[in-house]
């Protein structure tokens, strides 16, 4: 399914985009969206004890919509929070309280984000991040897997996550991903400042 023309994550990226833009329109798309939902709602249960709040996105550019699927477990559960992330100037995320109908307010790259200083939604230090991936990968060491995300290169999930781990060891990380998304070596390696990701949902199910 990937076209491949040189190396660099730039036009890898564009490649990955430009897919996921044909894949969000055909027929299978529908399929792949339950199938990821079906796993997402089977995670949250099996780490119920230990996620109070979970970190979500809006999405942009194709990407796969979890909000229904969070408000309703939300509202089925008592004391879960959502949140979303803030883009601050240094590149950090931020992340605050999300409720169903918040106004929210476009960044400069476009992404619909909570208003920082709304007093009736505080900052939130998530339990669990769910970050879309545009890409993903698998290296093993030893007989442990590490699970690696292809973002938009901004690096702010990488620089936040590093912040969060430091203070928060047991924060959960998932990517959100397509099985199609998976590079191999020879297309994609992460890089030393890369986080990895604790586990994966694909259509395929729960990685980890």
């Amino acid at each position: 399914m990937l076209h491949m023309h040189g190396n660099s994550p730039k036009s890898l990226r564009q490649d990955l985009l430009a897919n996921r833009k044909r894949f969000a329109a055909s027929e299978s798309y529908q399929a792949a969206q339950e199938a990821i939902v079906t796993s997402l709602s089977q995670f949250l249960t099996a780490y119920d004890a230990q996620i109070q709040s979970v970190a979500l996105y809006c999405p942009i550019q194709d990407e796969l919509d979890l909000r229904p699927a969070l408000l309703a477990w939300a509202a089925s559960k008592t004391g879960k929070t959502l949140a979303l992330p803030f883009a601050r100037l240094d590149k950090h995320l931020d992340f605050y309280s999300w409720q169903e109908g918040d106004l929210l307010i476009p960044s400069r790259q476009g992404v619909p984000e909570p208003d920082p200083n709304n007093p009736r939604r505080p900052q939130v230090i998530p339990d669990c991040i769910l970050i879309p991936c545009v890409g993903w990968s698998i290296s093993s060491v030893g007989n442990k897997k590490h699970y690696w995300r292809l973002g938009y290169g901004g690096g702010y999930f990488d620089r936040t996550l590093a912040q969060l781990r430091a203070n928060k060891p047991n924060l959960i990380c998932v990517g959100i991903g397509f099985d199609w998304q998976k590079l191999d070596d020879d297309q994609w390696q992460s890089q030393s400042h890369d986080e990895s990701l604790d586990l994966i949902i694909t259509e395929s199910g729960l990685l980890r």
